[in-house]
């Protein structure tokens, strides 16, 4: 069973969230969606979601749900993010066409962990339309 996990705030979940988590599950059997917790979104975007970071990971559970995609949502780690990593050994790594995401440190962390991981872009869809920050919400 292959495992794909993806990262992100999901604030105010809209359909270009809906193509990110579609075409991450696409690479896997499974899916973990780690929800960025507040103080972090806080700290790397410089504001707070509008939305905190319970609602947010409920909604992302509410799509799951809805498109019969097997797998969990969890919060992000407050210091480390990148620790899931070792929690979840996962076969992939999602990240979205315009995430901000040190690809050598996965890379790094990948490697120590004896892990074959690949990191895998996706694809924008619509991005002049369904991009957070042009919908007033954040990534």
């Amino acid at each position: 069973m292959s495992l794909v996990i993806s990262f992100g705030t999901f604030d105010n979940f809209h359909p270009g969230h809906f193509s990110y988590l579609s075409q991450a599950f696409s690479l896997a059997d499974e899916i973990v969606v780690i929800i960025a917790r507040d103080e972090n979104v806080e700290r790397i975007k410089g504001k707070r979601p509008r939305q905190n970071e319970l609602i947010r990971k409920k909604e992302v559970e509410n799509f799951l749900n809805q498109e019969k995609i097997k797998g969990k949502v969890d919060l992000g780690y407050k210091s480390e993010p990148l620790r899931v990593i070792a929690k979840y050994r996962p076969d992939y790594i999602a990240l979205g066409y315009d995430q901000i995401a040190d690809e050598n440190k996965i890379r790094d962390i990948i490697k120590e962990l004896g892990l074959k991981t690949k990191v895998v872009r996706l694809k924008s869809y619509y991005p002049e339309r369904f991009k957070s920050s042009i919908l007033g919400n954040i990534n």
